[in-house]
């Protein structure tokens, strides 16, 4: 007996290494599947629009439609995705607390579209018709939820669709969003997970594209949340893009949210203006465009396809009839500030997601929107970096260079950050490109430099000169 109990443990020992090892291989290609996903879901930055600036919680049906339709006449330039932000599920959106703002709910504790806002969700259908029309102007159709389960679904203790578990078991009490008061957090644990891929299973179905989760990559910072919607995605098999917010997400958590999601924000929220005063050091909201040149530059190391740190929405344009911050207003941003912040985003490679309503873009806004060159510096295979040491007379001057993978440098941009207009007089070879002479041309203006080993231009403030390298025509 004792030959053969030690027979049997062997025979045991070598299942169990066979079934560690299988169990090895099985995580092994999931992650190698997970990273290939990521690549193919979001191989470019998104391109798109998002309700939020001009909206707030009110958007309509109609209202939405109106703007995926402009969006539609702009998607040859990239322009893809049409994002309906918080808010599509509350009854009143202008009321100031949980209860009046009346969330709707289905039987299982998700989150419902308002009939009277979205009449196409009737005999509960969602926003699945309004996803399939979406699809049917050519664009790829999101949706924005805070992480979490409803308060209201917990206290009723609503079943969880698919599974054997409540809401009460889903959620973690305390755990709350600091600045909105309709979740409590998930808790990390089987139930938690079964409420995520029951959204998720809603998701697909409705045939979202893009899913923004707020309240998770900062203030707080819920890791475990993150994941776990990750793991729903995933699940359903339907390609959808993860983008976490708000900012700033912390350095440290770079290699945690690039293993999950395509994108997360890197900065508080931006809106209209180049700098703001932040009398409480604890927060830097709202943010200006200048705040942008340092968050991007932290976190230029971990640009890569399918991984996009996204320093917000563009408050171009129209911000109303109901802004997601401040009064109802044209964008003040200058043309100057307009044409830096979409330079600076395109050459660092951020997602490019328009916050105003498209119903009242102007020209100039739309021919910003619509420059080639310039997305093309966001969209192809392109690497690109800030250069990080400059010549003393470029004073706060910040420089970004850019080229085709593997290719040579041919786009460099000159942004001025300061109050007063800035003479660049300098060897080419100072600004991180190689020595000799350069012919080039200006993206924005047209306007050609003839060869010479020195550029001599002067940027206003608040400006930037986006200079492709090259011969004659190099802009187009």
């Amino acid at each position: 007996m004792p030959g053969f109990r030690e027979s049997l443990r062997r025979t045991r020992h070598i299942v169990q290494q066979a079934r560690c090892h299988a169990a090895f291989l099985l995580a092994a290609l999931a992650l190698g599947a997970t990273a290939a996903t990521a690549a193919n879901v979001a191989p470019t930055p998104p391109m798109g629009w998002n309700s939020w600036d001009a909206y707030g919680f009110t958007i309509t049906e109609a209202q939405f439609k109106a703007n995926a339709q402009l969006l539609a006449r702009i998607k040859p330039h990239g322009w893809s995705y049409a994002v309906i932000d918080e808010g599509w599920y509350m009854g009143n959106p202008l009321g100031t607390d949980l209860k009046t703002r009346a969330y709707l709910l289905d039987r299982f504790g998700r989150l419902d579209p308002v009939l009277d806002r979205f009449p196409s969700a009737s005999d509960g259908n969602g926003l699945k018709a309004l996803s399939t029309w979406t699809h049917a102007q050519g664009l790829k159709f999101g949706i924005h939820i805070i992480r979490g389960i409803p308060k209201q679904a917990v206290e009723a203790n609503l079943p969880i669709q698919g599974s054997r578990f409540h809401a009460a078991d889903a959620a973690d009490r305390s755990d709350t969003c600091p600045w909105d008061d309709g979740n409590y957090g998930i808790a990390d644990n089987e139930a938690g997970q079964a409420y995520y891929d029951s959204l998720l299973r809603q998701y697909a179905d409705w045939g979202v594209d893009f899913l923004k989760v707020d309240c998770i990559a900062d203030h707080p910072y819920r890791p475990s949340e993150i994941a776990q919607i990750a793991r729903s995605i995933a699940k359903v098999g339907r390609p959808i893009v993860l983008s976490l917010s708000p900012g700033p997400t912390g350095i440290a958590h770079a290699d945690e949210v690039k293993q999950w999601a395509q994108m997360w924000r890197i900065m508080d929220d931006l809106w209209d203006g180049w700098t703001f005063p932040h009398p409480d050091p604890k927060t830097t909201f709202p943010n200006g465009i200048r705040n942008a040149f340092d968050s991007l530059a932290l976190w230029n190391p971990h640009v890569q396809a399918g991984r996009w740190p996204d320093a917000d929405m563009l408050p171009f344009g129209s911000l109303r009839p109901h802004a997601g911050w401040g009064d109802p207003r044209q964008s003040r941003l200058t043309a100057a500030e307009a044409r830096t912040a979409f330079s600076l985003w395109s050459i660092a490679r951020s997602p490019l997601i328009l916050g105003g309503n498209l119903t009242e873009i102007d020209a100039p806004t739309q021919a910003l929107l619509t420059n080639a060159g310039v997305i093309a510096l966001n969209q192809q295979d392109r690497e690109s970096h800030p250069v990080a040491s400059l010549p003393a007379s470029l004073g706060e001057a910040k420089v970004w260079t850019s080229r085709r993978r593997g290719g040579p440098i041919d786009t460099i941009a000159l942004f001025n950050v300061s109050e007063s207009p800035l003479a660049v007089d300098e060897a080419w070879s100072s600004l991180g490109l190689p020595n000799g002479a350069l012919a080039a041309c200006d993206l924005w203006t047209g306007a050609r430099l003839a060869s010479a080993p020195r550029v001599h231009l002067s940027v206003a403030p608040h400006d930037v000169a986006l200079l492709r390298i090259g011969r004659a025509g190099a802009c187009r």
